[in-house]
């Protein structure tokens, strides 16, 4: 996602409306779309969210109450978002944020289905299943 497709549509406005805690954004070819911050910060493109291939995506739960404090412009192709949960490895490229805002009820449908198959939660006070708690770091144990 680091490139920019010449054949995506720019985007023309991108607003921040902290209230109620959206994106909007609008794109040359009249696409337009408002996306939540928690919307944006489940569907990061960083490989800390996507992994380093297929099948290595990790759920992001309890993300309900995230908010975006910060939007940096990266070149002429891309924003850095920043979360209030300290997220901020993401680049969202004109082309991944055209994706997102062309996919977004899809996109939103299916992450809220792959919750309630894993037994997670949007709310960040619910316990998150063990199978979904992130490894330890750290050396190796000797048994």
């Amino acid at each position: 996602m680091a490139g920019l497709d010449r054949d995506t549509p720019l985007p023309t406005s991108l607003t921040v409306q902290q209230r109620a805690r959206t994106l909007e954004i609008a794109f040359e070819d009249g696409l337009e779309a408002t996306l939540s911050h928690e919307f944006l910060r489940v569907y990061s493109p960083s490989a800390e969210v996507r992994g380093h291939g297929p099948g290595q995506e990790v759920l992001q739960v309890g993300k309900r109450d995230v908010v975006l404090v910060d939007v940096e412009q990266v070149g002429n192709y891309a924003v850095k978002l920043i979360f209030s949960d300290g997220h901020d490895s993401g680049l969202y490229s004109w082309d991944y944020l055209y994706d997102l805002a062309s996919q977004h009820e899809a996109l939103w449908s299916e992450y809220i289905a792959r919750l309630e198959v894993e037994g997670a939660s949007r709310d960040p006070s619910a316990p998150v299943p063990e199978h979904l708690q992130p490894a330890p770091r750290g050396g190796c144990s000797n048994h």
